[in-house]
């Protein structure tokens, strides 16, 4: 009796095999609307990211954080970035939820950044209504500012890693590559706006009389925009949830075949109906019904095999790390390169404009001629990081129509030395008119580094699908990591770069006495990288 289940399930598997019905599949084409649909996301993140460009300066000074705290405030969010988005990225790779594996996080961190803000802009507001001792009021006050700010700049970093992995669970390859540049063409336009709109003046205007301050009729849109485009994202792609994938499974392996990995098992996030060879898990679990008991068994087997593999996955995450292959290793010290050299200019860009092209004097009283020289110069670089942002958004476009002549390669080397020779040429030359021309130059390298290193990803990946199809006795190592730990780990190469250029180009400063020393090392470093992407990063025929 029990050979003969076995048989039975053997014979099942071999005939499923044979139909082609557990190979690697290919999600269905999606329509153009449901990827500007999910790119809303990015949409919503870049906006709020340039309001806190735009007002967390003055709303540290304005709650009285002493300058010695600074660095706390800006380590703390990429220090926690760092350690934790892989581990992260590994989990969202297993997540059982029935909503999805992507989506959960997104959720979670998306409410992560909206209780930021609300910290940030508001605490201040709320701890002046609760607290009336000055100096509990001022403790409280900083603490609950700090809290946000590095609460909303952790969140707002990790979600890129999940949005992009969901991108690459539900889209096929063309697909993939044409959300991406759409990613990058909506964080240009939220950019964009949410630098317009914080040089409004709205204490002069109806609605910032009616809300109180500048800084709650920004957390109004902010909380507005972030909400409806996060909402918008969600429901733009389903994934069917991973436990209904797993019931869609072969019953049983026979012993020549190699172990089932869970990252070829669970390829796609996103299965809703057959089409060109698509499977459909609701078809595949109508199937299931009829299964007999013997197919049960096996089937319960193979579950219970996925949640032991879950577990070894966390617990080898670093070695997974350590040893991944030197493809990835050499894309993400380009990753890495590449946002040190960006972060580098941008974050001093409108100090720079302000001291060096204007030259004022940020240290001088604040009613003299120089300090009000330096303001108008910070107020004109703002504009420039603006037009750093829509022309992001154009070159993201027109990047698809590049591609097909200079490919990835001739992108990732064109975006690094532009913006190494452009940062040098500001540097060496300071003017007003000439730095506002170059900034165009700036959304050539933000375009790049938002779009090329994951479009290599996948690449990467679907050379990965097709090895394992031709050879299908592959390494089962190499099933430790997915698309999630993959994104997270190149994502989290923002926040090393954040690190490192808070740690060292403050001393830079300190030992040139001027800050055209940020500008030069920015242009250095953009020039090493372009020698680096063309030389090691491994692109793909």
């Amino acid at each position: 009796m029990g050979g003969n289940s076995g048989q039975a399930g053997r014979h099942i598997y071999k005939s499923l095999a044979d139909d082609g019905l557990f190979d690697s599949v290919e999600p269905p084409k999606r329509p153009t609307s449901r990827l500007i649909m999910h790119s809303m996301a990015m949409f919503g993140r870049e906006f709020c990211y340039a309001v806190e460009a735009a007002y967390v300066t003055p709303v540290l000074l304005s709650v009285g954080l002493p300058s010695s705290l600074y660095s706390i405030v800006w380590f703390l969010s990429p220090i926690l970035g760092f350690l934790l988005q892989p581990v992260v990225g590994s989990a969202s790779d297993h997540c059982r939820s029935r909503w999805g594996r992507r989506r959960p996080y997104i959720l979670t961190l998306g409410v992560m950044m909206l209780v930021g803000m609300a910290l940030y802009l508001n605490g201040d507001t709320v701890v002046a209504a609760l607290i009336a001792n000055p100096r509990r009021k001022l403790v409280w006050a900083i603490s609950v500012t700090m809290i946000g700010v590095v609460l909303f700049d952790f969140a707002a970093d990790f979600i890129d890693g999940p949005i992009k992995a969901y991108l690459f669970d539900v889209c096929s390859h063309q697909d993939k590559e044409k959300g991406l540049h759409y990613h990058a063409l909506f964080t240009g336009f939220g950019g964009a706006l949410g630098y317009l709109l914080g040089a409004i003046d709205w204490a002069h205007l109806e609605l910032g009389r009616l809300l109180g301050t500048e800084f709650q009729v920004m957390f109004f849109f902010s909380a507005l925009v972030l909400t409806l485009c996060f909402i918008v994202h969600l429901c733009s792609i389903s994934e069917a949830p991973l436990t209904d994938v797993a019931k869609g499974i072969p019953p049983q392996q026979t012993p020549q075949d190699p172990p089932l990995s869970s990252d070829g098992m669970y390829e796609y996030g996103s299965i809703e109906k057959v089409k060109n060879g698509y499977v459909n898990p609701e078809l595949a679990m109508q199937g299931a019904k009829n299964k007999n008991h013997a197919e049960q068994v096996i089937e319960e087997q193979v579950v219970f095999d996925y949640m032991t593999r879950r577990a070894m996955t966390l617990k080898s995450l670093l070695r997974a790390l350590v040893s991944m292959p030197p493809h990835y290793r050499y894309l993400c010290i380009s990753h890495l390169i590449g946002w040190t050299a960006f972060l580098s200019n941008m974050l001093f860009f409108t100090d720079f404009m302000g001291q060096i092209v204007y030259r004022g004097d940020p240290y001088s009283a604040h009613n003299s001629t120089e300090f009000l020289i330096y303001e108008r110069g910070v107020e004109v670089g703002c504009w420039g990081l603006c037009i750093n942002s829509v022309f992001s958004s154009l070159y993201s476009y027109f990047q698809k129509v590049l591609v097909s002549y200079i490919g990835l390669k001739g992108l990732y080397f064109t975006g690094y030395l532009l913006f190494g020779l452009g940062t040098g040429f500001i540097g060496l030359f300071p003017n007003v008119y000439s730095t506002l021309v170059l900034c165009s130059l700036f959304g050539v390298m933000s375009s790049t580094l938002y779009t090329v290193p994951f479009n290599l990803i996948t690449e990467y990946h679907r050379e990965e699908e097709k090895e394992r199809q031709q050879a299908p006795g592959g390494d089962p190592d190499n099933s430790v990591r997915g698309k999630g730990m993959d994104c997270a780990t190149l994502t989290c190469m923002v926040q090393l770069a954040q690190i490192l250029v808070g740690g060292g180009l403050g001393f830079l400063v300190n030992t040139a006495g001027t800050v055209v020393v940020v500008v030069i090392t920015a242009s250095a470093v953009a020039l090493i990288g372009c020698c680096f992407v063309a030389l090691f990063v491994r692109y793909v025929d």
